[in-house]
């Protein structure tokens, strides 16, 4: 079969297509037959060196599967021929740049009906990184105020998403080119940050879903004992000691496989209150040209290779 694998830190280019043995599920694994799988800023940071999460190259590419099982082993939950998407494996290296990867069962989920394997692909990492920062972390209710920062990105247009899903007025920081997609996807209100200081444009709110390190500035506009999700700081102990000083709450996620999380996010998407956006697509042999456009900034949504 054929994987992505990089031999050293660097920029796309390191990025190698090779041929390699298929692996063979163990008990509670499925064999999923990949066709697509999702890029995320996180891949770019790890190829780089700039966030070393596996340790020295060589390993594989990538977490983000939506594909079909081809074989299952004993006790798994899912049988040949059932259709999945997950993120197995996180932190850990999944090799998900690839024809084929064996996963436990219990990482993966259905995969929602209403989409194509694509769309399907660029849900697992982002989505459930909203889904834990707002709904199992902050434990988000309908009516409260959100803040979401960089609202038109992967993880940031989920987030807009599942939190209007759950009944909060959202109000998102994205650039100036990106509010009328932003607003698509549900937003109450829109603040052009480049243009205007959001610490005195918003105030007064419950949650702050933060992903671009502004922990410290975004907690002026918190209301007394509202929470900030930090995902970019979520190991940061001496802001968390702050916000805890000011009499708010802080809460760091680090995004984890979550089969359940996965199902509720698959009724979203199935009933049309949670659409992935993907902005582009690449051939697996791709995966340079793919992670060039990431880093690029300009994109709204996900980038997404196709597989199969």
């Amino acid at each position: 079969m054929r994987a992505v694998i990089q031999k050293s830190f660097g920029g796309p280019e390191v990025l190698e297509t090779v041929e390699t043995e298929r692996p063979a599920p163990l008990g509670g694994e499925v064999l999923v037959r990949v066709h697509a799988s999702g890029v995320n800023p996180v891949d770019l940071a790890v190829r780089s060196g700039a966030y070393p999460l596996l340790g020295q190259p060589p390993y594989g590419v990538g977490w983000d599967i939506s594909g079909v099982v081809e074989e299952a082993g004993p006790g798994a939950r899912f049988k040949p021929g059932d259709e999945v998407f997950g993120m197995p494996f996180f932190p850990r290296a999944a090799t998900a740049y690839a024809d084929y990867v064996a996963v436990p069962s219990r990482q993966v989920a259905r995969k929602p009906a209403s989409v194509d394997h694509v769309h399907a692909a660029a849900l697992p990492l982002a989505a459930l990184t909203a889904w834990q920062g707002l709904v199992d972390a902050a434990g988000l209710e309908a009516g409260q105020r959100v803040l979401v920062h960089r609202a038109a990105g992967g993880v940031g247009h989920f987030a807009v998403q599942i939190a209007k899903a759950r009944g909060a007025h959202v109000t998102a920081l994205a650039s100036a080119p990106k509010h009328a997609f932003v607003r698509e996807l549900g937003a109450d209100e829109v603040v052009d940050y480049r243009a205007v200081d959001f610490t005195e444009a918003v105030g007064d709110l419950d949650v702050v879903f933060d992903s671009s390190s502004e922990g410290t500035r975004s907690l002026s506009v918190l209301r007394p004992g509202g929470t900030l999700v930090s995902i970019m700081e979520h190991g940061d102990r001496e802001l968390a000691a702050r916000v805890e000083e000011a009499g708010r709450r802080f809460a760091g996620v680090s995004v984890e496989p979550d089969y359940a999380s996965l199902e509720a996010i698959a009724r979203l998407v199935d009933a049309g209150r949670v659409r992935p956006h993907v902005s582009a697509t690449f051939d697996l042999t791709e995966a340079a040209r793919a992670h060039e456009l990431v880093a690029s900034g300009r994109t709204q949504g996900k980038v997404v290779l196709t597989v199969a």
